[in-house]
């Protein structure tokens, strides 16, 4: 059976940014994805342990790598859908925990709810005796290399990181995280927590998206590519690039990534560039951030 597994560490890639710490990274962590799912591992458990590793790394705008919003709080945003069933868990606006992916997994798998937010999302991980952040000032300060020319002033900049992948039992599952816009609105949620618009996952095909977050959710943009599929008889990558010309139709930018029940892969962007990886059953790991499909 085929296997694939596909990452994304943002759209919000800049030509004048070093990036030599990333592809390594990417490289390393495309590979052990690759290494899970050929040994037997569920697509569910490889994309959320390459969001996990992504979001402890500092390396992008997820997890340890988020800026505070103008509040100068840190607040984060994740979701994941499980394709068997359809299957999701979210969480908007937690503070305080180093893996939001993790806390929406735990609501995913607890089954009374698709989504939490602020409070009640902290205290629910707080329930679950996930990891949480002792020190948030020390903690988050990798966002300084993440800066945007223009500073945290520049609200534009984004990224966020996510993964989708197909098992060699058919599954298929994709999670997505962020840390949002620079200088966000307290409160603000983008398009990663919300399933349909950051994330989604069913029998077909498997999505994560990033860019600019309302555009994305003002075209449900990831169940946007299922729909095409299924109702539309699109194939996978024409279905993601018309997601994307529709999205840019309304003035936004971003990428996505995707992956199909036959092992197909598609990473377009219409932004400056996306950091993604990719590795498939008969196709060796690839690293790219500005190279075009």
């Amino acid at each position: 059976m085929a296997y694939a597994v596909v990452i994304h560490g943002g759209a919000g890639a800049n030509p004048a940014k070093d990036y030599s710490l990333q592809r390594p990274h990417m490289a390393a962590l495309i590979e052990r994805g690759g290494e899970m799912l050929a040994g037997g591992a569920s697509a569910l458990d490889t994309v959320c342990a390459m969001v996990m590793d992504m979001e402890a790394s500092g390396l992008y705008v997820a997890g340890k790598g988020s800026a505070p919003n103008q509040s100068g709080e840190v607040e984060l945003d994740a979701s994941l859908m499980d394709g068997e069933g359809q299957r999701a868990g979210a969480v908007a606006c937690l503070k305080g925990f180093v893996h939001p992916i993790a806390a929406a997994r735990a609501v995913m798998e607890d089954g009374n709810h698709v989504m939490l937010a602020g409070r009640g999302a902290e205290a629910f991980a707080r329930e679950r005796d996930l990891e949480a952040v002792d020190e948030p000032a020390l903690y988050y300060h990798d966002y300084k290399n993440h800066l945007p020319p223009g500073g945290v002033q520049d609200s534009a900049a984004h990224g966020t990181v996510g993964a989708v992948a197909l098992d060699i039992h058919g599954g298929l599952a994709a999670a997505t995280s962020t840390g949002g816009t620079f200088n966000k609105r307290a409160g603000r949620v983008g398009d990663t927590p919300l399933i349909g618009a950051g994330t989604w996952a069913d029998r077909r095909v498997a999505v994560s998206v990033t860019g600019t977050g309302e555009y994305f959710i003002r075209t449900a943009a990831a169940h946007n590519v299922a729909a095409r599929m299924t109702h539309g008889g699109e194939n996978l990558d024409a279905a993601c690039r018309a997601v994307l010309d529709e999205i840019r139709d309304l003035g936004g930018d971003g990428g996505l990534i995707a992956v199909d029940q036959e092992g197909n892969v598609s990473m377009p962007f219409n932004s400056k560039g996306m950091k993604r990886a990719a590795v498939t059953t008969d196709k060796s790991p690839i690293v790219r951030i500005f190279e075009p499909e």
